[in-house]
């Protein structure tokens, strides 16, 4: 029986993606056709179709490309390696996660607060407290209390 074999603009409709995203993926060390054809054109097979779905799900979960790298290297040896492990890279990713969200809570608490400083009138903007606001040097200074952003 013979497996299916896919050129790129097969396997990038296949995948859902571009061309461009699996020649950029290619280019990472992330994919690698293994086979061509006569006339030179990349073939890849089911198996590098699995190996793009896992590169595109774990990019969607938010893993990095050096992080990918490093979980395609637990998937390819997968007897070396404990489900322990693996885990791991998901509750690293969840922390930082949650650091993200933090930092982009006081984002957001700082917006806001210049946000309701501001009368947002039809005046001329020569004194609008969000400008001068940001203008302060120091506005952004860690005060007691107050989120530093």
């Amino acid at each position: 029986m013979k497996s299916n074999l896919y050129k790129i603009g097969e396997l990038a409709r296949k995948a859902g993606t571009s061309v461009e995203a699996l020649r950029f993926y290619e280019a990472e060390g992330l994919i690698c056709a293994q086979q061509r054809s006569e006339s030179g054109y990349r073939l890849y097979s089911e198996e590098d179709a699995r190996r793009l779905y896992f590169v595109m799900h774990a990019k969607k979960v938010g893993f990095s490309l050096k992080e990918i790298n490093q979980l395609l290297g637990l998937q390819l040896h997968k007897d070396e390696h404990t489900c322990e492990e693996v885990k791991r890279y998901t509750g690293d990713k969840i922390q930082e996660i949650e650091a993200k969200i933090q930092d982009l809570d006081k984002i957001k608490t700082a917006l806001n607060s210049l946000h309701q400083r501001c009368c947002g009138g039809e005046e001329s903007a020569v004194n609008c407290s969000i400008l001068h606001t940001l203008e302060d040097p120091d506005y952004f200074k860690i005060k007691k209390g107050e989120p530093d952003v």
